[in-house]
C-alpha cells in the first residue's frame, strides 16, 4: 500500500471506530457498560471493520466490557483492545497493562508509543534509544501471542516536524518488530493537509506495510487531513461517531465514511450500510446524552434543509441544484423550512407532505404565504414547529374543524412563607355542546395548565393519555420591552410513535404556552384519525 503514488487511491479502506475509547474522553460523555455494549452492536451493523472497546488496563468498566463482549457475535467488525507500549524499566512480560491487553482476548490489539522526542525526554524522562526498545519489545511480544497488532504512532506529525529522523525510526522499529499496520497520529490536531501530505511522502519511503491515519480536530481539519491521508495511500482510518473526543474532538466518521464512499468511490462499507449512518449518529448522541449537532454534514437534521423560496423551487425541480448528494443515500431526509423567506414552492412542498390538495397560483397558496409572513412578523417561527404549520394550512383551506372550544381558564400561583410555590389551573372546555370543568395542580403554572387541559379532554379523547410533553422552550423576542416583551414558546410533544413541535406567541407567557399546548393536542387528534 505504501508504494502507491499520491493520485492512486487504495481500493479498500478499513474503518476503525474509537468512539468507545477516544470518544468517551469528550467533556460531558460517560457511557455506562450497557451503553457501550449497545453502541458496539450498532457499529457492527453499520459495517465498521474495527471497534476499539477501550483500555482494559485503565479501569474496571473496560475490563467488564471485554468480558461481556465475549458473548456477543460480531458480523462485520473485529473487537480491539487499546493500550500503550510497556512502561519504562519494566520487562514486557511483567507489565500489567500489556497483560491486561492479552487478558481481553481480542484478536486485534492497538498499542501506542511515543514518536515525538519531546515526549520521550520530558514526559517519559528516558533516553531515545530506550523508547525504541519499548516499541520493539511490546509489538514483538504481542505478535508472539498471535495478535494482529496496530501500532499508533502518537504525536507523529509533531514529532516529524521536530525530529524527522527519530520519528521515522520509531515507525521502522514497529514495522521490523512485526506490526501489521502503522497509524500516523495527529494527536494535538494542529496539522494542515499540506503537512500531512509531505510527511506521508517521506514515511512511504521507509514503511512498507499498510498505513493508517488518526486525526484530531483542534484546527477543524480532522476530516480534511484524513481524506488527504487516504489520497496519499493510507488504507486504515480511525475516528469516532459525530467526531466525539477530547478537546475539539476526533475525526468524524459520519463525514469521512460518506466522503470516501460517495466522493472518492472507495469501498469501505456497503450502500445499504451507508443508509444507516444517520440513525447511528443520532443513536450514539442519545446514549451519550448529547444534543445532536443539527448542522452536522450528511447526518444532521438541517444537512438537507431548505428555507429560501428560490432554493426550494429549484430543489423541487432537481435536488442536485442545492444538494451535493441525495439525502437518502445516508439515511437522511430533505426538509423544507417554512418562514417569511418561503415562496410558493415551499408551500406546495408542504402541501404534498401533508396531503393537502393545492395547486400553484391558487388563492389558498397566497393566503397561506401571506399568513406565514404576517405571523412571523409578530414573532412566530414555524421552521421548528411543523405541527402548528400543518394546522395553519388546514385551517386556511377550510379542511379543519376544532376538536374543542376553550370557554375559560384561570391559574392561581400561591406562596406561603418559605414554602414552595403551589400552582393550580382551572379550565372549562366544550366538546360537542358538552362542557367539562377541570382543576389540576402542577409544578408550575404551565405544568398545571397542561394537566388541566389534558384531564378535561381525555374523557372525550382517550388517545391523549399516551401523549406527554417532552420539551419546553421560551424565548424573549424583544428584551428592551422588559416584562412587557413578547415571548415565543416552543413545545415538543410525543407519543410512543411520533414527536411533534408547536409554537405560541404573546406578551403573556401563559397565553403563549396555551397556544402551543392547544396546537399540540389538536395536531395529535387530527393525525390519529379522530377527525370530526
Amino acid at each position: 500500500m505504501s508504494t502507491q503514488s499520491p493520485d492512486i487511491l487504495p481500493h479498500k479502506v478499513f474503518i476503525y471506530d474509537t468512539t468507545l475509547r477516544d470518544g468517551t474522553q469528550m467533556e460531558g460523555i460517560n457511557f455506562s457498560l450497557e451503553d457501550k455494549l449497545r453502541i458496539a452492536k450498532r457499529l457492527d451493523h453499520l459495517g465498521v471493520h474495527y471497534i476499539e472497546g477501550g483500555w482494559p488496563g485503565s479501569n474496571p468498566k473496560d475490563i467488564r466490557f471485554f468480558e461481556e463482549m465475549k458473548n456477543v457475535q460480531l458480523t462485520s467488525a473485529r473487537l480491539t483492545a487499546f493500550g500503550s507500549t510497556r512502561r519504562a524499566k519494566i520487562d514486557v512480560d511483567k507489565d500489567p497493562n500489556i497483560q491486561a491487553l492479552l487478558a481481553a482476548q481480542t484478536g486485534t490489539i492497538c498499542i501506542f508509543g511515543k514518536t515525538w522526542d519531546l515526549h520521550v525526554k520530558e514526559a517519559l524522562n528516558i533516553f531515545l534509544e530506550e523508547n525504541l526498545d519499548m516499541i520493539k519489545e511490546s509489538v514483538a511480544y504481542l505478535k508472539k501471542h498471535n495478535k494482529e497488532v496496530i501500532y499508533d504512532a502518537e504525536h507523529f506529525f509533531d514529532g516529524y516536524k521536530a525530529n524527522p529522523r527519530y520519528a521515522l525510526s520509531t515507525l521502522e522499529t514497529a514495522m521490523d518488530a512485526g506490526a501489521d499496520t502503522i497509524v500516523l497520529c495527529d494527536t494535538n490536531g494542529g496539522s494542515i493537509p499540506q503537512e500531512i501530505e509531505a510527511a506521508i511522502v517521506m514515511v512511504k519511503k521507509v514503511v512498507k506495510i499498510p498505513l493508517g491515519i488518526h486525526s484530531h480536530n483542534d484546527s477543524d481539519l480532522a476530516v480534511a487531513n484524513t481524506i488527504t491521508a487516504v489520497k496519499m495511500g493510507c488504507c486504515h482510518v480511525q475516528g469516532t461517531i459525530n467526531g466525539y473526543g477530547e478537546r475539539c474532538g476526533n475525526a468524524n466518521l459520519c463525514s469521512i465514511i460518506p466522503n470516501l464512499k460517495l466522493k472518492l468511490g472507495i469501498d469501505c462499507i456497503s450502500d445499504e450500510q451507508l443508509k444507516n449512518i444517520t440513525e447511528v449518529s443520532r443513536y450514539v448522541s442519545e446514549l451519550a446524552n448529547m444534543v445532536p449537532q443539527t448542522h452536522q454534514p450528511f447526518v444532521g437534521a438541517s444537512a438537507f434543509a431548505h428555507k429560501g423560496g428560490i432554493h426550494v423551487s429549484a430543489v423541487r425541480k432537481n435536488p442536485l441544484t442545492y444538494e451535493h448528494i441525495l439525502p437518502e443515500l445516508v439515511g437522511n431526509a430533505r426538509k423544507i423550512l417554512i418562514s417569511e423567506l418561503a415562496g410558493q414552492s415551499s408551500i406546495l412542498h408542504k402541501a404534498e407532505e401533508y396531503k393537502i390538495d393545492l395547486s400553484k397560483d391558487t388563492e389558498d397558496v397566497k393566503k397561506i404565504l401571506n399568513k406565514v409572513k404576517e405571523l412571523e412578523d409578530e414573532g412566530y417561527q414555524f421552521e421548528g414547529a411543523d405541527a402548528s404549520f400543518e394546522l395553519l394550512m388546514k385551517k386556511t383551506v377550510g379542511d379543519y374543524k376544532p376538536f374543542f372550544t376553550l370557554k375559560s381558564f384561570r391559574i392561581i400561583v400561591e406562596k406561603n412563607g418559605h414554602e414552595m410555590l403551589n400552582s393550580e389551573a382551572t379550565i372549562k372546555v366544550e366538546v360537542d355542546d358538552e362542557v367539562e370543568y377541570t382543576v389540576a395542580e402542577g409544578d408550575g403554572p404551565v405544568d398545571a395548565l397542561d394537566k388541566a387541559l389534558r384531564e378535561a379532554l381525555e374523557g372525550f379523547y382517550p388517545i391523549l393519555k399516551g401523549v406527554h410533553l417532552t420539551d419546553y422552550k421560551v424565548r424573549v423576542l424583544d428584551a428592551k420591552d422588559g416584562t412587557a416583551a413578547k415571548v415565543r414558546v416552543l413545545i415538543e410533544s410525543s407519543d410512543i410513535n411520533e414527536t411533534w413541535s408547536t409554537v405560541g406567541v404573546s406578551e403573556n407567557l401563559i397565553e403563549a404556552s396555551y397556544q402551543a399546548l392547544r396546537d399540540s393536542i389538536e395536531y395529535v387528534l387530527y393525525r390519529k384519525g379522530t377527525k370530526k
